[in-house]
């Protein structure tokens, strides 16, 4: 049955920055899809949160933070997660940063430090999880890109130049690791209200720049993102790899708008 190929029944999921935002939006979809899921971040309190939301969905978690730029918490985050479940199906990158800064102005350290997160972060874990669902011969690995990794976005050059960079690193996974079982893919959100960009997006000329730029005359839902990324994890998604799904209404697709 066709529902059968969305199920996530039985999957173990772990996602990293998936407390906040966009990725608490897929932890919980993917719990309401079938799937166990372990939400990590950095803050402790967070994913105590996430936790008890995902056990409120029936479903079983972990409380374990982790730092996507700190490689042993992520594999002690891996080591956990294979000791209660005993196998991980599904990676999803949620963690990232970004910054406004004009590009003359930005220092080496904070460039390296968004790169560090949203890049090396997501190699890291991709490198971390990857190896034991390469020994599996199972894995669905889902990174998070941008509207950045296309188009760019005045003044945040290295948060774009990181994003182009994770699309990139995306399809060279999928080449070395499909053969093994892992498919590699991203999503690339378009414009998405969290509590972090509310007042961004509703209260600034740059918000209503965005806002004109989506055909679809609104900003995104989180929850929106959560049909792509079940259909990403799951095994009706078993050919597709190296792929970027851009979910963003319409904008991509933009010229002229009015």
């Amino acid at each position: 049955m066709a529902s059968d190929l969305l199920s996530l029944e039985g999957k173990t999921a772990v996602i990293t920055g998936g407390t906040s935002g966009i990725g608490r939006a897929m932890s919980l979809g993917l719990a309401e899809a079938g799937a166990d899921v372990v939400a990590s971040a950095r803050r402790k309190e967070q994913v105590e949160l996430t936790a008890k939301e995902i056990e409120g969905r029936g479903r079983r978690t972990l409380r374990m933070p982790s730092d996507v730029c700190d490689r042993a918490s992520l594999e002690a985050l891996a080591a956990a997660a294979l000791e209660a479940f005993g196998k991980v199906d599904i990676l999803i990158n949620c963690a990232g940063m970004i910054r406004r800064t004009p590009t003359l102005a930005v220092g080496e350290e904070e460039w390296n430090t968004i790169l560090n997160t949203n890049l090396t972060g997501t190699l890291r874990a991709c490198q971390v999880f990857g190896k034991h669902m390469i020994d599996r011969g199972y894995g669905r690995i889902i990174n998070i890109a941008s509207l950045n990794s296309f188009v760019a976005l005045t003044e945040v050059a290295a948060y774009a130049a990181s994003k182009a960079a994770v699309v990139s690193l995306t399809r060279s996974l999928a080449v070395e690791w499909s053969k093994k079982g892992v498919t590699v893919n991203a999503i690339a959100p378009g414009v998405f209200l969290t509590e972090l960009n509310e007042k961004l997006l509703n209260s600034t000329a740059r918000g209503q720049e965005l806002l004109m730029r989506t055909p679809m005359g609104r900003f995104g839902k989180t929850e929106e993102l959560v049909g792509a990324a079940v259909y990403l994890a799951s095994d009706g998604a078993s050919f597709v790899t190296g792929q970027t799904l851009c979910v963003d209404g319409g904008f991509l697709a933009s010229g002229v708008n009015q």
